[in-house]
């Protein structure tokens, strides 16, 4: 069991949480009743997931793509985590690259320069150069972290094995959500998954729908020497996004047009990854957004990616509008749409929710709305009313978060409804038709082919069966099962109490006529056992606590 085991790092972890003042977790670590979960303060989680070390900072960074499990203050403070850690030692980075290469190190490298350019939890990245002289970045895991890795699963695995047996752990399907993240993380320590997430945004990245493909850059992989623990791609020569300076890179262009001219670049790009793709880079920040030398803009650090599929994103497509109409009715129906399974929902009262939440922009212009806010709202309202959505809903908000955040600072004039308008238009036209006007309008017309065939005949059977008196109707109720469970009660104790009195009748009419002593010895019988039959019904009663 977790807790009988002694190993040094699980004791560390205990020491870190109790240390930290986490009340909740107290209680559970030594055996106390603790019904009502309290989660610690986002800063008092944020300062655990510090001094827990470098996994549990990832597993932070994965907590923050949740804003379908915490509130926007949990969201807010886990986002500013960093993994940024001091570098391994070149000689041990060494070791690691030649048990990775096929050829020997110096066959394959003319140059690598031993000081790191970024380090993290789990990797390190070096800058080097081929020997056909090509300059590539070099992503190297950290030596001994897949061990470090699968010791903090199983404790994670252990402390949701705990909280799971809670009313909040069973709610949240806390061990379901735990196997989540561990598989991200486990997910981290395979590079070649990274390497075919950034081949697969490059290739959607490379056929624009609004904007000009030639401006965004993927890095290209170098497949031939990357491998589960070193990543060997193309190097992008550049500054992170809101660092560049534009006044000295635009050729002569207008530093304020040339800044929203990226601006724009940027939101259709990640538009087309969310409403046309499918497949996005789930991580956006601005360290991830480089302004290259040449002027075009490079998404770097595909490891966080998200999916939708075409039933979600028509969902959302139609979500945006509603929001834009501050459609309270539209939200609600589209948010049971996105459900991950059927479940009993006062639809009048998610209704209101929706509506006090979007009141509050009634008669606001739509360049002061905080669009992501928005969304994070109606992920918060889903969550009050126990609607538990896809875990891909938590990474769609959180890119959107983070995309207008890093835009709104790079260019604080950006509207993004503006930005969003003329693509809406578009969205829903490629709904109604699809790509293929003619296709969709074949296969519209054999629907309703299908339609005008069928239906004759069904009126004619729904007709005869009510003609007929055949007609039948499965009415399935929810919630009776408690009045059930109390009616067949009150009939049992009543009918309980009937023959307790009908023994007693019995017995006195006997009592009153007996002659023989055997007839009085069957009265006496007949009252003991109405008199113990009784007082059992009256303690049973007792014992519900319902004597009222």
């Amino acid at each position: 069991m977790f807790l009988t085991q002694t190993v040094p790092r699980q004791r560390e972890i205990i020491e870190v949480v109790l240390r930290n003042g986490w009340d909740y977790m107290r209680r559970l670590l030594t055996g106390g009743k603790a019904d009502e979960p309290q989660l610690p303060t986002p800063a008092v989680l944020k300062n655990i997931l510090v001094d827990l070390g470098p996994v549990y900072v990832k597993l932070g960074q994965l907590l923050s793509t949740r804003p379908d499990l915490l509130s926007a203050a949990y969201i807010e403070e886990l986002s500013t985590l960093q993994d940024e850690v001091p570098p391994v030692a070149w000689t041990d980075v060494e070791v690691v690259i030649r048990k990775q290469l096929k050829k020997p190190l110096e066959e394959t490298f003319s140059t690598i320069n031993p000081v790191a350019v970024a380090a993290g939890s789990i990797a390190q990245t070096h800058r080097a150069t081929l020997i056909d002289g090509r300059e590539v970045a070099l992503k190297v895991q950290r030596p001994g972290i897949d061990v470090t890795v699968a010791q903090d699963i199983a404790l994670i695995q252990g402390i949701a094995d705990l909280v799971a047996r809670t009313d909040f752990g069973q709610t949240y399907e806390i061990k379901s959500i735990a196997a989540e993240f561990t598989k991200a993380l486990e997910d981290e320590l395979d590079f070649t998954r990274e390497a075919g997430f950034t081949d697969q945004l490059r290739r959607n990245l490379s056929q624009g729908r609004w904007f000009d493909p030639t401006q965004i850059v993927v890095a290209e992989i170098y497949w031939e020497l990357t491998t589960e623990k070193l990543l060997v791609m193309e190097w992008l020569d550049g500054v992170p996004f809101l660092s560049a300076d534009l006044s000295s890179n635009t050729n002569g262009k207008d530093p304020v047009a040339e800044r929203q001219a990226i601006t724009t670049l940027l939101f259709r790009a990640f538009f087309q990854q969310l409403y046309i793709d499918g497949f996005f880079h789930a991580d956006p920040h601005p360290g991830n957004l480089f302004y290259l030398s040449d002027g075009r803009v490079a998404l770097l650090d595909c490891g966080m990616v998200g999916r939708l599929d075409p039933r979600t994103q028509q969902i959302l497509t139609e979500m945006l509008l509603a929001i834009v109409d501050l459609d309270a009715g539209r939200c609600a129906q589209l948010t049971l749409q996105l459900a991950d399974s059927p479940q009993p929902v006062i639809l009048s009262r998610l209704e209101n929710d929706y509506d006090r939440m979007l009141r509050k922009y009634h008669n606001v212009s739509l360049t002061e709305v905080n669009f992501s806010q928005i969304i994070y709202e109606i992920l918060q309202v889903a969550r009050n009313n126990k609607i538990r959505l896809p875990s891909n809903m938590g990474l769609y908000a959180k890119t959107l978060a983070n995309l207008e955040g890093v835009a709104r600072t790079f260019n604080p004039e950006v509207n993004l409804f503006d930005e969003v308008k003329p693509l809406m238009t578009d969205l829903f036209r490629k709904q109604l038709i699809g790509d293929n006007p003619v296709r969709s309008l074949l296969r519209t017309a054999l629907d309703l082919k299908s339609l005008s065939l069928q239906s004759p005949r069904q009126i004619e059977l729904l007709l005869d069966r009510v003609t007929s008196e055949t007609l039948q109707w499965n009415l399935s109720l929810r919630g009776l099962d408690g009045m059930r469970r109390t009616m067949d009660d009150a009939a049992n104790r009543l009918s309980f109490s009937i023959l307790v009195g009908s023994l007693i009748m019995g017995a006195a009419i006997i009592s009153n006529k007996a002659q023989t002593s055997q007839v009085s010895f069957l009265s006496s019988v007949l009252f003991a056992a109405a008199s113990l039959l009784g007082l059992w019904l009256i303690v049973s009663i007792l014992r519900s606590g319902r004597l009222r």
